[in-house]
């Protein structure tokens, strides 16, 4: 009798954690491939081919290039002229289309330069209006040509364009702006 007096002992109850490791992997893992991080891209610019260390640059007559400079209080200078941002873009599209008439703008379209130059104090605000009121001009004439050939705007002309295409437009008025090292 004194056996069956003898109390059972209980078996106490467990959580099973062999697995709790590889659910903690997978849901690191599955959190890893999920969660997308922003990167910023910056601005996007086509630079020109490296030049090789024994050759020169190729040479730019001063009237064929308008010098643009902003200084560290974001002040514009266009050709040593106190300016605003929102006469560049007009400046820009009177030196592309001068074709030689003015002897202060560009012989040619093909031949009209842009130069931007800033101050490492200059604001990045600042510097990004007048690179877009570059940008804008040459968009205007673009679009004004695209409409000569016949489209709306030029980006209808170019979703005409198959991947093998020429840009016409592009070979008439040539996008050559030149961002200088700045300042410092």
């Amino acid at each position: 009798m004194a056996g069956l007096l003898k109390k059972k002992k209980r078996q106490e109850a467990e959580i099973p954690t062999a697995s709790m490791a590889d659910i903690a992997f997978l849901l690191l893992i599955f959190f890893l491939v999920t969660t997308t991080i922003d990167v910023d891209t910056g601005i996007g610019m086509t630079l020109p081919p490296k030049l090789e260390e024994d050759q020169e640059p190729p040479p730019v007559r001063e009237r064929n290039m308008l010098k643009i400079l902003v200084n560290a209080q974001g002040q514009v200078l266009i050709e040593d002229q106190p300016a605003s941002i929102h006469q560049i873009r007009e400046e820009v599209k009177k030196h592309i289309t001068n074709n030689g008439v003015d002897p202060n703008y560009a012989e040619s379209p093909q031949k009209a330069v842009v130069s931007i130059k800033t101050d490492c104090e200059t604001s990045y605000n600042t510097y990004i209006q007048v690179l877009d009121e570059v940008w804008m001009a040459y968009f205007e004439l673009w679009n004004a040509e695209a409409r000569k050939l016949g489209y709306p705007n030029y980006n209808a002309y170019r979703a005409t364009l198959g991947p093998d295409d020429e840009n016409q437009i592009r070979k008439i008025i040539p996008a050559q702006i030149s961002v200088a090292e700045p300042d410092c």
